[in-house]
């Protein structure tokens, strides 16, 4: 059931409260559906400027209309957007139609746009096949009423159809792959050169000799192979990623709340946070994942959470008077709760969100289709 979920996200929030502020974002993830006005047409031509955007995906705009639009890029190629040269706060124009939800855009079309040429005609049928069953079934995910046990068996089915369209794939893949010299992938990659962090001699010698075995090995397909010979090459990398991307110190990780933790809780903290530390180092995931959730639990209990006034002004609307007052002594109330108290803080919640609702829905991107895009007085379409 989805209740159970929501409720779950609502418990999570109020004993994280101090750590993170919850988002329009974040509270419209317990719905997959979207809602769209009656009033808005099914052509859109719209023009704005670009709040901000996500490279490959879609940019959110803000309409010269006042209304809040998200145009997704599924439809336009990788070269394309790279020549759009997109900003923040750029005026565009659009033309393009209304979807009712975000899993609306992923469309066969959409996906067939960055497969390899060379696809038979064959391979095509079956891709699209398996695409429009596995697009069914996220959709049964999204709008069933199921136990999150069912919801992973699923998303486990979903991976399948992943994994078996991959295996269709990877050998045009593979015949089309053109792998960067190993000095360009170690620059690239992972962002070393001659100016930052000087990798010894020896060292890149090595590496240099399994890149190009990996690379082979990748090409005849042999997977498993391919992936023990880049454990490798990670391992003689990562004491060079320490020094280039040094890892948080637990003071970092403080964020400066040395000062109201006590010696004692200080003292049980940093031997948390090495063991965290070492069970990464050795790969152990499940030990891992126990430390840090046990370390960031001790340390949520020593942040203030934000004011009312604080918490709200992370949205980008203002609400009424009455109901202010109203999420303000909600607010207040889930504050005060022992953090013990799920359930009534989980109520809590939902009352809060409850009169927020209707402001949500009113500030709801509309979900546009782009059919064209003019930027800079330049036109795009979309490529099929």
């Amino acid at each position: 059931m989805k209740k159970p979920i929501k409720k779950t996200w609502m418990i999570a929030s109020a004993l994280t409260i101090g750590m993170a502020v919850l988002t329009p974002l974040q509270v419209g993830a317990t719905s997959a559906e979207k809602t769209i006005e009656a009033a808005v047409q099914k052509e859109q031509q719209i023009k704005g400027a670009i709040k901000d955007f996500f490279p490959h995906y879609g940019m959110n705009l803000k309409g010269q209309d006042g209304k809040n639009y998200f145009i997704s890029f599924s439809n336009f190629s990788t070269e394309q957007l790279e020549k759009m040269s997109l900003v923040e706060g750029q005026e565009i124009s659009v033309e393009g139609n209304v979807v009712e939800d975000y899993n609306d855009f992923n469309t066969f079309e959409a996906y067939k746009k960055d497969l390899p040429k060379e696809v038979t005609k064959e391979d095509l049928a079956k891709l699209e096949k398996m695409f429009n069953e596995m697009k069914q079934l996220e959709k049964e995910t999204n709008k069933g009423d199921y136990s999150i046990e069912e919801i992973d068996k699923k998303l486990e089915q979903i991976e399948k159809f992943y994994d078996e369209m991959y295996k269709i794939q990877k050998p045009y893949i593979l015949a089309n792959w053109q792998p960067k010299s190993f000095d360009e992938f170690i620059e690239k990659e992972y962002g070393f050169n001659e100016s930052n962090i000087v990798i010894k001699e020896n060292d890149k010698k090595q590496l240099k000799a399994i890149y190009e075995e990996w690379v082979k090995l990748e090409k005849s397909g042999d997977e498993e192979k391919a992936n023990k010979k880049y454990e490798e090459f990670d391992k003689i990398l990562a004491p060079y990623l320490d020094e280039l991307y040094p890892p948080q110190t637990f003071e970092e990780t403080l964020d400066g709340l040395e000062s109201v933790i006590p010696a004692e809780t200080l003292s049980k903290l940093k031997t948390i946070f090495e063991d965290a530390r070492k069970a990464d180092k050795d790969e152990n995931e499940e030990l891992s994942e126990k430390l840090w959730n046990e370390f960031y639990e001790i340390l949520g209990q020593f942040y203030n959470p934000p004011t009312f006034e604080e918490y709200m002004a992370d949205f980008e609307f203002e609400v009424s008077e009455a109901d202010s007052k109203q999420l303000k002594q909600l607010y207040e109330e889930i504050l005060t709760l022992d953090k013990k108290e799920e359930q009534k803080n989980a109520e809590k919640w939902e009352e809060f969100f409850n009169i927020l609702d209707p402001y949500f829905k009113a500030n709801e991107e509309i979900l546009i289709s782009a059919s064209k895009l003019t930027i800079n007085g330049q036109d795009y379409f979309p490529q099929h």
